[in-house]
């Protein structure tokens, strides 16, 4: 099974990742996971692509091709993987194509959850962090036992300064403008699977696997 995950900030994109993965037996491949391996390793394409990010650069896109194609010539994707956070612009998806031809693989879907700009935002702004351990919570979806203060440890639960209705918004448009494209072009070649991100978590995960057709 070899899949692309798609979703905004918010719409649980993580978690998803972790049940396909978990049921496939495939690997989870995110960029950002490949650039700190490839950076720590002291490889070239990690030296390289550490440079632009110590300048606050964007890594060019025929660096992180060549990162993600490295990554997937690697034995456990032989039986398929799970790009998470690629690509991320038509361009890319194009020169993935081509890269995955030559690898004589083929994508079989591409998983797209799909939740409202309304509802994310809803779901960002009552996000609440434990200042102390890190847990979350959210104050409609997932509260405290007592308002303000972490189950886990007593800490403070905080909300962070990028969870204001301002940021969320902007966060969310800006991936939206740069996805929409993306999903057009995988519409084009039918392998697109829109999903209601908006259900409980493991009904967002049941019609994954029904749409997957893999049960």
């Amino acid at each position: 099974m070899r899949l692309i995950l798609l979703g905004p900030p918010g719409a649980g994109k993580g978690t998803q990742a972790v049940n396909i993965v978990k049921k496939y037996s495939i690997p989870h491949i995110s960029t950002g996971d490949m650039f700190r391996k490839n950076i720590k390793e002291g490889t070239d394409l990690g030296i390289k692509a550490k440079e632009y990010m110590d300048k606050g650069l964007l890594v060019p896109d025929d660096l992180v091709v060549a990162i993600v194609k490295d990554r997937l010539t690697e034995k456990d994707c032989q039986k398929g993987f799970l790009l998470d956070g690629f690509p991320r612009t038509v361009n890319q998806a194009d020169a993935l194509d081509a890269e995955l031809t030559s690898l004589d693989y083929e994508l079989d879907y591409v998983i797209n959850i799909d939740v409202s700009k309304e509802e994310l935002v809803d779901r960002a702004v009552g996000r609440r962090v434990c200042k102390d351990c890190g847990a979350t919570y959210h104050v409609k979806f997932n509260p405290s036992k007592v308002e303000k203060i972490c189950d886990v440890c007593g800490g403070e639960l905080i909300q962070r300064k990028d969870d204001t209705v301002e940021t969320v918004t902007k966060r969310i448009e800006v991936y939206l403008e740069q996805t929409q494209p993306l999903i057009d072009y995988y519409g084009k070649k039918e392998i697109l699977i829109n999903i209601d991100g908006k259900q409980d978590i493991d009904k967002v995960f049941q019609d994954i696997v029904i749409a997957l057709g893999r049960e």
